[in-house]
C-alpha cells in the first residue's frame, strides 16, 4: 500500500504564479538536471537549458593540425585565388571582373586636425 494519496481530486498552488491547479498538473521544476523543489504549472515551467550544463557536452573543437605538411610541389598550391561575384569577365585567376579594375599606390598620407 502507498503512504500517500493519489491526488486525483486535490488542488495545489503553483510556486511561481500562485494560481490554483489540479495537483496532478503541476510539474517539478528542474535546473541543471536537478529538482529545485518547486512545483510549477505548464505556463511557468522553464525547460532545463543545455547551455547551463557546463562540462556535460564537449567544448573542444580543433580546427588546425599540429604539424601540417602542405603540398610544396604544385604551382597551384602557391598561387592566390580571387573571388569576385559581381563582374562578368574572366581574369587570369578565374574570377569574373568586367569593368571592375582595382589600382593601388604606395605613398605617404598626412593628416592634420584643427
Amino acid at each position: 500500500m502507498s503512504n500517500f494519496a493519489s491526488g486525483k481530486k486535490a488542488i495545489a498552488y503553483c510556486d511561481r504564479c500562485s494560481f490554483e491547479y489540479p495537483y496532478n498538473e503541476l510539474k517539478f521544476e528542474i535546473y541543471d538536471q536537478k529538482r529545485t523543489g518547486y512545483r510549477v504549472c505548464n505556463e511557468c515551467l522553464d525547460v532545463d537549458q543545455p547551455q547551463l550544463q557546463l562540462g556535460k557536452y564537449a567544448k573542444d573543437d580543433p580546427q588546425a593540425l599540429r604539424n601540417p605538411r602542405p603540398d610544396k610541389s604544385l604551382a597551384a598550391s602557391r598561387r592566390l585565388s580571387a573571388f569576385d561575384p559581381i563582374g562578368g569577365g574572366m581574369t587570369e585567376f578565374g574570377s569574373s571582373t568586367v569593368g571592375l579594375d582595382m589600382f593601388g599606390k604606395i605613398g605617404n598620407l598626412t593628416v592634420t586636425t584643427s
